[in-house]
């Protein structure tokens, strides 16, 4: 058995104890496994650390309220990046009074017919990869680091997004496209 397949059963072995017992020690354990994560994802996305702070108290409210409704089906650490993703996305949304982030419209991309490849991604320096993400729409921004600092399988980002698998392909093509786009931009090729 994996480790990954060994936190699932620790996950699920230890909330169904808690669900039975309510024993709060049982549910701390939870907190201190995953409050780390969630307080890392917080920050890259919220970029302060009041609200990724708040945010974490929140989300970690949620997890308690909400945690009979745990469906085994998925792992633990899925449901709770999907909580997280979301509230995050959520206090963006209302701090920019956009529509729905995470909306199916096509977006009309210029030269979208070459793919960019990962190694496009994942080849950019650090500090360069930073400001790219700044400068992407926090909907791209998120979906690539779910894929690519997250490592979550495209089921896992579905599961998260609510969306079907064929669809958060195309978003992070169009997400990976942008990011191109942007650092092509950013740091034109020196002649």
């Amino acid at each position: 058995m994996g480790t990954d397949a060994q936190t699932k059963e620790q996950d699920i072995t230890l909330i169904r104890k808690y669900l039975a017992s309510k024993d709060p020690v049982l549910f701390s354990q939870l907190y201190r496994r995953y409050s780390g994560k969630v307080y890392a994802k917080c920050i890259s996305l919220l970029k302060e650390e009041h609200l990724a702070r708040d945010a974490m108290q929140d989300i970690f409210m949620k997890i308690f309220l909400n945690l009979g409704q745990f469906a085994e089906q998925a792992k633990f650490s899925t449901w709770v990046y999907s909580i997280t993703y979301n509230y995050c996305i959520d206090i963006i949304r209302k701090q920019k009074k956009m529509g729905n982030l995470f909306s199916d419209d096509m977006e009309k991309l210029p030269d979208m017919e070459e793919e960019v490849h990962d190694e496009a991604l994942l080849t950019m320096e650090v500090n360069r990869l930073r400001e790219v993400l700044e400068q992407i729409p926090i909907d791209d921004k998120a979906i690539l680091l779910m894929k690519y600092q997250d490592d979550l399988q495209i089921k896992e980002i579905a599961a998260i997004l609510d969306k079907t698998e064929s669809a958060v392909k195309m978003k992070i093509k169009r997400a990976k496209h942008k990011a191109q786009l942007v650092y092509k931009k950013l740091y034109p090729v020196e002649v």
